[in-house]
């Protein structure tokens, strides 16, 4: 892809995705536009093997940005990072189309593997802020991740994850509209998990009731 077809790309990328673009100018001031244009030239030279010039072009980006993007990660086409400050994309790291990271996301490794170490993100995925996926598995395409969640391990296609660790709580095998980009919404497992005790014990308080009531009958017929 030419340069000037893959700035026009990145404008179109961020204006559809940001509803704070008013112009396309704004996109050059844009952290996630500067940094995809010198991860697509870094990763460019890593791949034929300059590996010292690609890590310079990207440790430059990473200090001006605070987003930090290793020049042997794959990224596909349409990739978005909204207020991207603190954001880590580790070396093997494969991402799909269409993906939206929001800040202080992490994917990364967990520190004990060689070779492929790092996640791979499916088509239309969305991982919201303070998220960390770390290891090598796949998160399934339309997937979301909610916010500070740290998954573990590989997520089905179409779910919902959420918690620490990360675990998922829906599955509705819709693939996820590019404008559904609520990180709010989600389920929340621990209150569901109180809701559910709370209904359990009033149950269980309704029997007892139920059983002292029964006692106090068969205590009076007695007499």
């Amino acid at each position: 892809m030419g340069y000037i077809k893959r700035v026009k790309d990145e404008i179109r990328v961020i204006r559809e995705r940001d509803p704070a673009i008013h112009s396309a100018m704004e996109v050059f001031l844009y952290p996630s536009f500067k940094v995809m244009m010198k991860y697509r030239q870094a990763h460019k030279l890593y791949k034929k093997g300059h590996y010292f010039w690609a890590r310079l072009i990207s440790q430059r980006a990473a200090r001006k940005t605070g987003i930090e993007i290793h020049p042997g990660a794959e990224i596909g086409e349409g990739f978005f990072i909204d207020h991207g400050n603190g954001v880590i994309i580790g070396e093997t790291t494969i991402i799909g189309n269409n993906v939206t990271l929001y800040q202080g996301v992490t994917l990364g490794g967990t520190g004990k593997e060689h070779g492929k170490r790092h996640p791979t993100i499916g088509d239309n995925v969305m991982i919201s802020a303070g998220a960390k996926v770390l290891g090598s598995f796949t998160i399934g395409e339309n997937s979301k991740i909610g916010a500070g969640s740290v998954v573990l391990e590989e997520v089905p296609p179409n779910s919902t994850v959420v918690g620490v660790p990360g675990r998922v709580v829906k599955r509705n095998n819709v693939a996820l509209p590019r404008d559904d980009m609520n990180q709010i919404d989600l389920p929340d497992p621990v209150q569901e998990d109180i809701q559910n005790l709370r209904m359990a014990n009033t149950e269980l308080t309704n029997r007892l009731l139920d059983l002292e009531k029964d006692m106090k009958q068969l205590q009076k017929e007695g007499h």
